[in-house]
């Protein structure tokens, strides 16, 4: 089953946390200094917030799939809607091991799609994130590529 995903770049990580906390009534199920992370079930969303976007507010949204067949099935939605497809691989961005790719949709907003493989010990190295980018006017979101 698929997952919406959400990412807010925010100024304050402890204040946004309370809010979040209270607005999803559930604390969230990963924290660091710049970054914390609700895997909800109602709304089914993968909601994560930190202090690594290019400003506060919404940094991109995504699709987190649970498996192989569904990322490929979901890879090919994002050939059907045609654009710039960034095919990421494998890397490590927000605490997590991840497969994805993104694109933008025609207002220029990041749509991440991806497969956690496993958790990292840090927010990623920025290994492909800093060598491609979806939108080419645009500053880099907090874990989305660049064009070449």
């Amino acid at each position: 089953m698929k997952r919406l995903h959400v990412h807010v770049a925010v100024d304050n990580i402890s204040n946004s946390i309370g809010f979040y906390s209270a607005l999803f009534a559930a604390q969230p199920s990963v924290v660091k200094d710049d970054y914390a992370k609700w895997m909800l079930d109602d709304p089914r969303v993968n909601f994560a917030i930190s202090t690594r976007g290019r400003q506060p507010g919404l940094d991109h949204l995504g699709i987190q799939v649970e498996n192989a067949q569904e990322l490929d099935e979901v890879y090919a939605r994002l050939r059907d809607a045609g654009g710039n497809i960034i095919e990421q691989g494998q890397t490590a961005c927000c605490y997590a091991k991840s497969e994805k790719s993104w694109i933008d949709d025609p207002s220029g907003i990041a749509w991440e799609t991806f497969l956690t493989t496993g958790e990292s010990i840090t927010y990623g190295d920025g290994t492909g994130e800093n060598v491609v980018r979806v939108a080419h006017e645009k500053p880099s979101a907090c874990c989305a590529p660049t064009p070449n």
